[in-house]
Order: structure tokens, then C-alpha cells, then sequence
């Protein structure tokens, strides 16, 4: 296991999981605490682990799998209308948590009138958390949008916190299945625009920067099959 990018992992990424290799290699035998570019798609890693204090960002396009890794992971639900206290004490934040209180608030408006709301509430909640939070704060973004990457960026700079990025990368025809299965609208030219972004930042980060910049402390790159044998995420001292 590297921790930089191996040749052929982007190739074989892009292919349905149906016919990945299932040949997995041994899961690493320590917890691994991400210190900069760690491209495990198609490994084995038991545990992450970072800092009690540190800012994770899970990222992904739509239907990439985040929200069941959160809810596996840190016992985050899609009812939810607060922020869970997940394992070691974090903050697990999600859009669905403001989206939930809103619903109750402004039925009466169409969710194109309230997502302004939403998406404002979500923002806020971010920042009182990085702010107030005594534990890590974990956070479900797309990451396909440069201004909300660089936006928390700046609250965790500000507000002393680590900010570590893992991003679960998956085909993007996988991802839109997920999302149709599940039985939500897909608008075909913002999913188009989203997997186009998040092609843009897979090769900035794994060719052209070829590690964590922008205040990135790390990035973890996963797949589906990584991702659903990873245990645990904790948060240590």
C-alpha cells in the first residue's frame, strides 16, 4: 500500500464494480492515521484515524454511497434534524439535518424555494460547529463545488482545526443507479455537472498537486469496496 497514487487505480476506478478485480490485498495491520495522499481504492484498511480535533470532510457525487458510509460509520440517519454525536465524541453534520427542520417549517413553499434556506442553515451549522465543537466535526459534501471546499477550508484555519478530506470515488454511472434506486430525481445535467467536477479535482489531486494542498492536512481516496470494509473511523488524542 502506497501513499500516493498508483498507476492504473484511475483506469480501474472507472469501471462498474461488477468487474473490478475481487482479488483485495491484507488489510493494513495498524490503524492508519492519514498525513497526506493515500490512494487506497481497491485495498483493505481496517481503521482511520485522526486527530480529536480535526475537520473530516466525506465527499463524493451524488449516490456515491456517502450518507450509508455516515450511517455505518457514525450512526448518522437521513430523519435526523440535529447533528448525531458520532464515535470519540465528533459532530456528524449533513444537509438532510437542516433540510428535515425546514420541511416542518416551510411546507407550504417548494423544496426549489426552501433550498436556499436549507443550504444557508446547512453553512451556518458548519461554522458554529467548527467553532464550538470540543470534539472532530464530520461533514457529508459533494466537495465538487471549489467555493464550499475553500469556504470550510477557512472556518477550520480560522477556528484551529486539522482539515482532512476522504473522497469515495466511484463510477459515475454507479453513483446515478444509487441515486435512482433510492428513488430520488436525478437532474441529468446537474449530475452531469457534478461527475465533471469531481473528474476535475480526482486529477488535481492525484496527478497534478499529487497530494493535499489548499489546507488539506490529508486525502483519503476510497472505493465502494474499501470504503465497506473499513470498521472504523476514530478519533484519538
Amino acid at each position: 500500500m502506497t501513499n500516493e497514487s498508483r498507476p492504473g487505480t484511475t483506469h480501474e476506478a472507472s469501471l462498474p464494480l461488477d468487474v473490478l478485480s475481487t482479488h483485495c490485498p491484507e488489510p493494513l495491520p495498524r490503524p492508519l492515521a492519514p498525513h497526506t495522499l493515500h490512494d487506497l481504492r481497491g485495498g483493505v484498511i481496517v481503521e482511520l484515524r485522526y486527530p480529536r480535533s480535526a475537520t473530516l470532510i466525506v465527499a463524493g457525487v451524488p449516490g456515491a454511497g456517502k450518507s450509508t458510509a455516515l450511517a455505518r460509520l457514525f450512526g448518522a440517519t437521513a430523519d435526523a434534524e440535529t447533528p448525531p454525536d458520532g464515535p470519540d465524541g465528533c459532530l456528524v453534520l449533513d444537509s438532510h439535518q437542516a433540510r428535515n427542520r425546514w420541511r416542518r417549517r416551510l411546507s407550504w413553499l417548494p423544496y426549489l424555494l426552501r433550498r436556499p434556506v436549507v443550504h444557508t442553515a446547512h453553512f451556518l451549522a458548519i461554522r458554529t460547529a467548527l467553532r464550538e465543537a470540543t470534539g472532530a466535526v464530520v461533514i457529508h459534501d459533494c466537495a465538487t463545488f471549489r467555493w464550499t471546499r475553500a469556504l470550510i477550508a477557512h472556518w477550520a484555519g480560522r477556528y484551529g482545526r486539522d482539515l482532512h478530506l476522504l473522497m469515495l470515488d466511484v463510477p459515475a454511472s454507479v453513483a446515478r443507479a444509487g441515486q435512482q434506486a433510492r428513488g430520488r430525481r436525478v437532474n441529468r445535467v446537474a449530475f452531469a455537472a457534478h461527475a465533471r467536477r469531481w473528474r476535475r479535482l480526482m486529477r488535481t489531486v492525484t496527478t497534478e498537486q499529487r497530494g493535499p494542498t489548499g489546507g488539506w492536512c490529508s486525502v483519503v481516496i476510497v472505493d465502494r469496496t474499501t470504503i465497506d470494509r473499513l470498521r472504523r473511523v476514530a478519533f484519538a488524542a
